[in-house]
């Protein structure tokens, strides 16, 4: 039996790692900041299927509320064996409008809470010296997108905090990789008009958007034993966007 925690669990691609982590036998804890009725429902749809896990309300953005939550994971189940770090913000904003809250909004989210979702789950693994973390980029961090210098230097950053860990923490048995998906069929995608869904299809070489089930199996092939060697890596998913 494995325990994975998973931030941002309530709606889009941490719903569907949440969901099919259950589904590969994992227990899930299944982290939100406000989405309490879709944080629910996720875990309603898990247990209907035979799985089992539980929510956790915190801000990933706050290290009290990290330590209480990998806390009273520790506490329900004794181990942590994963973690998927995917709690996270997207404020877009050019240069010259750029507001500073939101600035430091995005940091703490981004990155702060990955670091603080990272160190205190590396605490629990310890005691096994075997686990797994996939922290979630974005090919945004490796492209030049107008309006998106804030959320690409959190991406980016994501993308070398991941590295540094991978060589940290390997000598006791924890491998850390990342994920970089394009443009994902989630509630983002949804919202935009159909003019703007059809531009961005063009930029796609396969033709048409991911989904989040597929960023979901791709986390759980990181997750199993038949990845066992690989840590350190970024692992673009983005139907040859960045091609």
């Amino acid at each position: 039996m494995r325990v994975a925690v998973v931030t941002g669990a309530s709606r889009g691609i941490g719903k569907a790692c949440a969901k099919r982590l259950a589904a590969d036998g994992d227990i899930v804890v299944i982290n939100y900041s406000h989405s309490e009725e879709q944080a629910q429902a996720v875990l309603d749809d898990i247990r209907e299927n035979g799985g089992d896990g539980m929510l956790f309300c915190a801000d990933v953005s706050k290290l009290d509320e990290v330590k209480a939550m990998m806390r009273a994971t520790i506490q329900a189940y004794s181990q942590i064996d994963i973690l998927v770090n995917n709690a996270g913000i997207v404020k877009d904003a050019y240069l010259l409008m750029l507001d500073p809250k939101n600035l430091d909004y995005c940091m703490d989210v981004n990155v702060k809470g990955y670091f603080y979702c990272a160190q205190q789950a590396t605490l629990k693994m310890f005691r096994k010296k075997k686990g797994v973390i996939i922290n979630m980029s974005s090919v945004s961090a490796q492209m030049a997108l107008a309006g998106q210098s804030v959320y690409n230097a959190t991406k980016g950053a994501v993308n070398a905090m991941t590295k540094t860990m991978a060589k940290e923490l390997a000598p006791y048995g924890i491998r850390v990789n990342a994920i970089a998906p394009g443009f994902i069929e989630t509630e983002m995608i949804d919202a935009l008009s159909d003019e703007m869904r059809a531009e961005y299809l063009k930029s796609i070489p396969l033709g048409r958007f991911g989904k989040a089930e597929e960023v979901a199996s791709l986390v759980s092939l990181l997750c199993s034993d038949r990845m066992a060697y690989m840590t350190g890596q970024i692992l673009v998913l983005d139907g040859g966007l960045s091609l």
